[in-house]
């Protein structure tokens, strides 16, 4: 992944608290399957905490969609609400780079 792509730092993190997982799951005497889902829990809480920014956003854009939708805002109040909710996206979103 190249260092310039704002998801770099985020799988990164996924990638480090998969190995993490891997080798602290190496040492113990557990089965294969406890280490194999010791190691999918790793992975998904990784994920969940490197994408906590953007469910937070949609949920927010979501909200302010319902509201433009329901007709109370005139058009420039639904324009400027709209501009307020572009500029509190995180920077990666700006940048259409989910993933």
């Amino acid at each position: 992944m190249p260092k310039n792509n704002p998801n770099t730092e985020r799988y990164i993190a996924i990638a480090r608290a998969c190995l993490k997982a891997i080798n602290d799951t190496a040492a113990d005497s557990g089965s294969r399957e406890d280490k194999i889902q010791a190691v999918y829990q790793a992975i998904d809480k990784a994920f969940q905490a490197e994408f906590a920014d953007y469910r937070q956003s949609v949920a927010i854009m979501a909200t302010v969609l319902e509201r433009i939708a329901s007709g109370e805002l005139d058009a420039d109040q639904a324009a400027k609400l709209a501009r307020q909710t572009i500029e509190q996206k995180p920077d990666s979103a700006k940048n259409n780079q989910m993933h």
